[in-house]
């Protein structure tokens, strides 16, 4: 052959922030490599919080700038609008608080190799062993959130996946207490996840038989020009919606998500629960809006059950639970449908529903705020054996540190969606959004849209009931005499409770400001 290869276009200003905390993931692995035992941790907490809160800056200096591209970067890879950037921002501050957590002593295990009990886990213990390669996994993880949500064709999209999903994977079995509980939940996650994304990755295939092509506005493209029944594009929609639905925890794919967040370390459950349901909201987003937006009268009555599945089975099961975790986890699975309602709220185009899209990501950014709150909480509140997950330890926690529990009791409230809570107004933008765009139509999905929104109402005054149930554990019974203790908080773990109380009321005095930010955001997606 006679033509020559181009080289690659990298618009590496852009993409700036993604490059500088993969930078940093790296040098985290080479600082595991090379510097000496004792030094490691000391090395990599600033390094960590530096990248985070540098990308942070970039992704600020990015949109201030305005000088975003008006066609994906990276050869097409990478769509950098104002909905990634929104959702990079979201997924750089919830990291950062959550290093603040996993800095903290006592969250993760001596030695991951030893096995539980034996002597070799005794000894690590006592030399005081840490394992400091957290800090890359993070950061990898943390890369890969913000990659996935920002993909702009398939194959980008699934590397992004095993990139943010891995790690996690790693993390969730180094939990320094109930070590086997902790090692269930690892192989748990491992083994369905791999399920996921074989799932997305066949469908990936699928897609592209029928379309000759894996990127997004491609599909789009193919979808406008060709039959809408052929069937390698039904079998590939189905397996990439099994994929994505599960990295969200959307029934019926939501059977992982309370055994992995009980069984992890809870500084990871924290990170999982919002930076993963962050990015994989916006993968869906990217993936039904951008992809498959002239398909919608296919996959909308699967989403409406999905959505509807989701919000019953989390809300209902919640109330049986007696652990914590296991609760705040089924919390989340009805909140994922609360999100569904606002993917289903779209019509023709995602483009000319700029409303719920910005819903969306104001749901996203103030809800995963309060579950980080939460959590940090729940590290505080300790048994001799760990944290004190039972519900029944935090009974009578109200007269024993009135604070914290009232700190909690606020966070809870906000999850129910009651007014003056950022939840409140995250719930109203979501649900408003969805009869918006049913009126806007005129049409049969008016009625779809109108139920779906009245079963959210009623999932959200059933999911009140246990969040009050807790509410009233703590300040209307008696403490017991051996009940637990509150730890002493670091002063990263009283960041992290300021920082998500502070939003969370904040927002809820006065939306505007946030709501106005991700409606910019939103205005700016393009779809080429």
């Amino acid at each position: 052959m006679n033509g020559v290869i181009e080289a690659p276009t990298i618009e590496y200003g852009v993409l700036a922030p993604l490059l500088l905390v993969f930078g940093a993931a790296v040098l985290g692995v080479l600082v595991e490599a090379f510097a000496p035992r004792y030094l490691r941790k000391a090395i990599h907490m600033p390094l960590t919080l530096l990248s985070l809160l540098g990308a942070f800056a970039l992704t600020i200096v990015t949109v201030v700038k305005g000088d975003l591209p008006t066609t994906a970067a990276a050869m097409g890879a990478v769509a950098i609008d104002g909905p990634a950037l929104f959702i990079w921002g979201v997924v750089l501050i919830l990291s950062a608080v959550c290093v603040l957590m996993i800095n903290d002593e006592g969250h993760f295990v001596a030695s991951a190799a030893a096995v539980p009990g034996s002597s070799e886990e005794e000894q690590a213990e006592a030399a005081g062993s840490e394992h400091t390669e957290v800090y890359p996994l993070v950061l990898f993880a943390v890369g890969g959130m913000m990659l996935f949500p920002a993909s702009n064709d398939l194959l980008t999209m699934f590397v992004a996946l095993e990139v943010m999903s891995l790690p996690l994977y790693l993390l969730c079995g180094l939990a320094r207490r109930r070590r086997l509980l902790s090692q269930e939940a690892s192989m748990k996650y491992f083994l369905l996840g791999a399920f996921s994304s074989a799932f997305f990755l066949y469908g990936a295939a699928m897609v592209y038989g029928f379309a000759g092509t894996v990127s997004l506005p491609g599909i789009s493209k193919a979808l406008g020009t060709s039959g809408l029944l052929d069937p390698l594009l039904m079998i590939g929609l189905s397996l990439l919606g099994v994929g994505l639905l599960f990295k969200i925890g959307a029934a019926p794919f939501q059977a992982w998500k309370p055994d992995v967040y009980q069984g992890a370390p809870t500084p990871v459950t924290a990170l999982m629960a919002s930076g993963t349901l962050v990015a994989a909201v916006g993968a869906v987003l990217r993936v039904f809006w951008v992809g498959l937006g002239n398909l919608d009268w296919n996959w909308r009555p699967v989403m409406w059950a999905v959505a509807a599945l989701t919000m019953i089975i989390g809300s209902v099961l919640a109330i049986t639970q007696t652990d914590i975790k296991r609760m705040l986890a089924y919390s989340s699975i009805a909140h994922a449908g609360f999100l569904l309602i606002g993917v289903m709220a779209t019509f023709d185009k995602a483009e000319q529903n700029v409303g719920s899209l910005s819903a969306i990501l104001f749901y996203l950014l103030v809800y995963s705020l309060t579950t980080v709150g939460a959590f940090a909480v729940v590290t505080m509140v300790r048994d001799p054996g760990g944290e004190a997950w039972h519900l029944s330890r935090w009974a009578g926690l109200g007269k024993r540190s009135p604070i914290l529990a009232g700190v909690f009791a606020f966070f809870l409230l906000a999850f129910a969606g009651i007014p003056l809570t950022s939840g409140f107004f995250g719930k109203y933008a979501v649900f408003t959004a969805a009869l918006g765009s049913g009126m806007e139509t005129g049409d049969s999905l008016g009625g779809w849209m109108t139920g779906l929104v009245v079963l959210g109402v009623v999932a959200s005054a059933v999911a009140a009931f246990f969040y009050v149930r807790v509410i009233v554990l703590m300040f209307f019974s008696e403490p017991a005499a051996d009940g637990p203790t509150i730890a002493v908080p670091s002063m990263g773990t009283v960041a992290v409770i300021t920082v998500a109380l502070l939003v969370t009321v904040g927002v809820g005095l006065f939306p505007q400001p946030v709501l106005d930010l991700a409606n910019q955001a939103a205005s700016g997606l393009f779809i080429r």
